[in-house]
């Protein structure tokens, strides 16, 4: 039976549930801008969504990404699509500890109109401090002499992958051979690998959630977490100059790296990524302002994983505007010109 009073009285009704949950959720969000600090961010999907309006979405760039070389899901030609569907035209393809898709990634990047800026992000361990961390390298001009340190941090990563397949395999009725299969495409085993293959086996539903925490999670009684020590933040910077690269500091907010940041502008530090889903509208204010003060290069991406994001973010959010990544290349042609007079001064004092 038609009941328009009734009808408007629920309208009504909803209309002001949604005015007090407007007001409520504003109320809790400037609580959160008040409180929070420079310290890491709750890494979960209620979190990221409470910095849902603080998104950077500049639709022309993303200078942070990863394919099935490592732990993202897609191949370079289907992201390359996506990039060009989304209105991407300039993309950093940075897998981890892994140059092998940048050859070809560019070579398509030109058949969709796409400028493939050659990246790679390497892992490092804060020895200092017991913390990870992450180096993006833009723009090598060797690669090649990176391939020794990627080299190393595969063997590293792959021993512990191994290790955590082994534990797994003992604690449900998967084998490792399967978690492998999982990993195909990629150059090693990762976490998200393994959460793939119980996924598959009917454990969970979700790559990310309770059962991710209470298989990785250092202090869980159920965790199968084998820890790694990569080369030091110093070591790698060093060896991302000798490649000719830009070296930038990964997403500071993910891994509580400000100390370090310090640190490494002393020694040379070219860039901070500032625009990044972990870190959180304070921390990118700082990282502004730090990056001015020092004359840092910034950079930006959404750290695209595919299906294995841990939360929903698009390919182009958090990525830099047009004088961000204008700045970027300027920077790297700055240091091309500083490369051909030490070159031509060294030939000169070779000739007298």
């Amino acid at each position: 039976m038609f009941r328009p009073f009734r009808r408007i009285g629920r309208s009504f009704t909803r209309r002001n549930k949604r005015e007090n949950s407007k007001s409520s959720e504003s109320t809790r969000r400037e609580k959160i801008l008040k409180t929070k600090e420079l310290s890491r961010p709750q890494r979960t999907f209620a979190s990221f969504q409470s910095r849902k309006s603080e998104r950077r979405i500049e639709l022309n760039a993303d200078l942070h990404c990863h394919t099935k070389l490592s732990d993202g899901t897609m191949g370079i030609d289907d992201i390359l699509v996506l990039a060009k569907r989304s209105g991407v035209t300039t993309l950093a393809i940075t897998d981890h500890d892994c140059l092998a898709g940048t050859v070809r990634a560019r070579m398509i990047g030109e058949r969709y109109g796409i400028t493939v800026i050659p990246g790679v992000e390497l892992s490092c361990t804060d020895p200092k401090r017991g913390n990870k961390a992450h180096m993006l390298c833009y723009f090598p001009d060797s690669p090649e002499r990176l391939e020794g340190l990627c080299k190393r941090n595969t063997i590293i990563r792959k021993s512990a992958g191994k290790l955590m397949a082994l534990k797994a395999s003992r604690l449900f009725p998967i084998t490792p051979e399967f978690i492998v299969k999982c990993a195909t495409g990629s150059t090693n085993i990762f976490k998200q690998h393994i959460m793939q293959a119980l996924l598959e086996s009917g454990y969970t539903t979700t790559i990310f959630g309770e059962l991710f925490n209470s298989l990785f999670k250092k202090d869980s009684p159920q965790s199968i977490l084998v820890e790694t020590t990569f080369p030091s933040p110093q070591e790698t910077l060093e060896a991302i100059h000798e490649a000719g690269g830009i070296a930038v500091l990964a997403h500071p907010g993910f891994y509580d790296n400000f100390e370090l940041l310090d640190e490494l502008i002393e020694l040379g530090l070219d860039g901070v990524e500032v625009w990044h889903p972990e870190n959180s509208p304070q921390q990118q204010e700082y990282l502004k302002k730090k990056a001015k003060k020092h004359k840092l290069v910034m950079t930006g991406g959404s750290d695209f994983h595919g299906g294995y994001n841990a939360y929903p973010v698009k390919l182009g959010e958090y990525g830099p505007d047009e004088d961000t990544l204008a700045a970027l290349y300027s920077y790297k042609a700055k240091m091309k010109r500083k490369q051909k007079k030490a070159a031509a001064a060294a030939a000169a004092a070779n000739e007298k």
